[in-house]
C-alpha cells in the first residue's frame, strides 16, 4: 500500500502541475468557439502570457516581492487579452478568415516576444526569474491520511486555481443568462440577434476572455516550468490546450479532463523512472509522446464531437 502511495505521490503532483496552463488556455478557447470565433492563436495568446509574465517579474521583483509571480499572471492576463482584440476585430468585425487571423496572432506574438527580448535584454532570451511560483503543502490538506500525500503535498497552487476555474466556467457557460447568451450566438446567431442579443458584442467579450485565460496559461506555464522566456518556452502547448477543445467536445469539464489528460502526457518524461512500465522506454519516445497523443486523441475522437453550429461563420447583421 505505501508503495503505491508513494508512486502516486511521485506521479499526480506532477501531472496536475504540467496540466494547469492547458487547463487554463483550453477554457479560453471554449469560451471563443462557444460564441463562433475558431480561436487557433491559443499558442500566441500563451507565448503573449508568458513574455508578459517573465519580463513584468524580472522587472518589479525587487518591488513586490513574494506577491511578483502572482501580480505577472493578472498583468499577463491583461495584455494578453489585449492582444486578443486583433483576432477579434480581424474575425467579428472585419469578418476576416478566423482561421487565418488565428495563425498571424501565432507568428506575431513569437516574433514580437523575441524582437522585444533581444532588444531589452541584449541575447534569445531573458535571465531566470527570481520569484517563479514554487511547490507547496497545502495547509490542513496535506495532513489527511493517504490521500494528503497523493494531492496536497508538493503541488502548486495554480493547478488547484485551474481546477476551480474549470467548474466556474462551466456555471458560467450553463448556470446563467450571460452564458446562455454566448452559446445562443454560436449556435444561431441571426436568431439571437432577433431575439436582442448583441452578437457582435457577446463574440467580443468571449475572443477578450480567451485571451485572458490564455495570457493566465502562458504565464502560469512560464513561472512554474520554464522560468524564462524564449522563442522555445511555448512549444505546442496552446495547440495541446486547442485540442482539449476539441477532445472535450467543447465543453469546460470535458475540455479539463482532456487538458488533465495531456498534462500527465507531458509529464511522462519526468516521472517514467516511478513508472514500472516506463522505466526503460527511452527519453526521446517519452518527450514526443504528448504530441503523438494529441494527434491519436483527435483523430480518434473529433468526428464524434460536434463543433457550435455557427463555429467560424462570421455574423452579418440582417443576412441568413
Amino acid at each position: 500500500m505505501s508503495a503505491l502511495v508513494d508512486v502516486l505521490q511521485s506521479i499526480i503532483p506532477i501531472a496536475l502541475f504540467y496540466s494547469a496552463p492547458l487547463i487554463f488556455t483550453a477554457l479560453g478557447g471554449v469560451f471563443s468557439e462557444r460564441s463562433g470565433v475558431v480561436n487557433i492563436g491559443l499558442e500566441g495568446l500563451m507565448v503573449m502570457g508568458a513574455f508578459v509574465g517573465i519580463v513584468f517579474n524580472l522587472t518589479f521583483a525587487d518591488v513586490f516581492g513574494d506577491a511578483t509571480p502572482w501580480i505577472s499572471i493578472i498583468v499577463a492576463m491583461l495584455v494578453s487579452s489585449l492582444f486578443s482584440l486583433i483576432h477579434a476585430v480581424a474575425s467579428v468585425s472585419l469578418r476576416a478568415d478566423q482561421v487565418v487571423s488565428g495563425v498571424a496572432i501565432n507568428f506575431l506574438a513569437v516574433g514580437l516576444g523575441v524582437f522585444l527580448t533581444k532588444q531589452w535584454y541584449g541575447k534569445g532570451q531573458t535571465d531566470m526569474v527570481s520569484e517563479p511560483i514554487f511547490s507547496t503543502n497545502i495547509p490542513l490538506l496535506s495532513d489527511i491520511p493517504v490521500l494528503g500525500p497523493i494531492f496536497f503535498q508538493g503541488v502548486h497552487y495554480t493547478s488547484y486555481i485551474a481546477i476551480l476555474t474549470a467548474f466556474i466556467a462551466w456555471f458560467v457557460l450553463y448556470k446563467t443568462s450571460f452564458g446562455l447568451r454566448l452559446r445562443a450566438v454560436g449556435e444561431h446567431p441571426m436568431a439571437a440577434d432577433t431575439n436582442g442579443i448583441n452578437v457582435y458584442r457577446m463574440r467580443y467579450i468571449a475572443v477578450l476572455l480567451s485571451g485572458a485565460l490564455g495570457g493566465i496559461g502562458g504565464s502560469v506555464f512560464a513561472l512554474t516550468i520554464a522560468f524564462n522566456f524564449s522563442a522555445s518556452t511555448i512549444v505546442g502547448q496552446g495547440f495541446m490546450s486547442l485540442a482539449a477543445v476539441i477532445f472535450g467536445k467543447w465543453h469546460p469539464l470535458g475540455a479539463m479532463g482532456a487538458a488533465l489528460f495531456f498534462g500527465f502526457a507531458q509529464s511522462l518524461s519526468v516521472i517514467s523512472g516511478n513508472i514500472p512500465l516506463l522505466e526503460n522506454v527511452p527519453s526521446i519516445y517519452l518527450t514526443i509522446a504528448p504530441y503523438v497523443l494529441t494527434i491519436l486523441a483527435l483523430a480518434g475522437f473529433i468526428g464524434r464531437a460536434e463543433a457550435p453550429k455557427a463555429n467560424g461563420q462570421p455574423y452579418i447583421k440582417g443576412s441568413r
